[in-house]
């Protein structure tokens, strides 16, 4: 079960997100400011923190600088209620990977988890072997049949996150999010294009197969 940290001073809203994140299969570890949130990190595994931006004793942002100075790498999803896009830069600046306004819509918060779960697992494993087929994420190549070439990077992601997850139904606006970030204005008809470019690349691809799930999504299909 993976684990989430929830640093938010405020009990009720602290207590609502352990409640959302708990009912959506996560083991939850709340904390009442950044100070308890660093401590608790170095007792406990931790994959991915949830942080507010205004907390006493240790914000938000000293947290996260904290913990990337020293070397902790799991993702961060920043809470707050500033609004101001100068606060938007300092989080990215300061190490998160997502950032969230309040009033939290659940849902939302949830989806942002999940994807930046996925692409933590993503980064750490860097490669990809389906069979014959080698997809290296430091390159962006795909090896396959002796043959390698090196994918665009919206390509290569797309590739990359449909294969990590085999058989996983995946939605357009899911991949939209994961791929070109939640903010992006792209339209989801995006994603149609570079499927098929991918379809075209590997058609002859004996390892796997990109299958569409009309009215879904797309999935990823391992050939035995």
């Amino acid at each position: 079960m993976l684990t989430i940290l929830v640093a938010e001073d405020d009990p009720n809203t602290n207590r609502l997100m352990c409640a959302v994140l708990s009912r959506a299969g996560y083991k939850v570890i709340p904390a009442a400011d950044g100070a308890e949130a660093l401590a608790l990190l170095d007792e406990k595994h931790v994959d991915l923190l949830v942080a507010d931006v205004m907390m006493p004793r240790m914000d938000g942002y000293e947290l996260t600088e904290s913990l990337r100075a020293a070397g902790y790498t799991l993702p961060i999803l920043m809470v707050t209620a500033k609004e101001a896009v100068e606060d938007r830069r300092r989080g990215f600046r300061c190490g998160t990977d997502d950032y969230m306004v309040k009033p939290v819509d659940e849902e939302e918060m949830l989806l942002r988890v999940a994807a930046l779960l996925r692409r933590a697992k993503i980064a750490s494993e860097r490669e990809i072997r389906i069979g014959g087929t080698v997809l290296s994420y430091d390159a962006f190549t795909v090896t396959a049949g002796g043959q390698s070439q090196t994918l665009p990077q919206k390509e290569f992601l797309l590739l990359f996150t449909l294969l990590s997850y085999p058989g996983k139904i995946f939605t357009r606006r899911a991949l939209m999010d994961e791929i070109w970030d939640m903010t992006s204005e792209t339209d989801e008809r995006t994603v149609d294009v570079h499927i098929n470019r991918l379809r075209d690349r590997f058609r002859d691809n004996p390892d796997f197969e990109i299958v569409t799930i009309r009215g879904l999504g797309y999935k990823a299909v391992i050939h035995p």
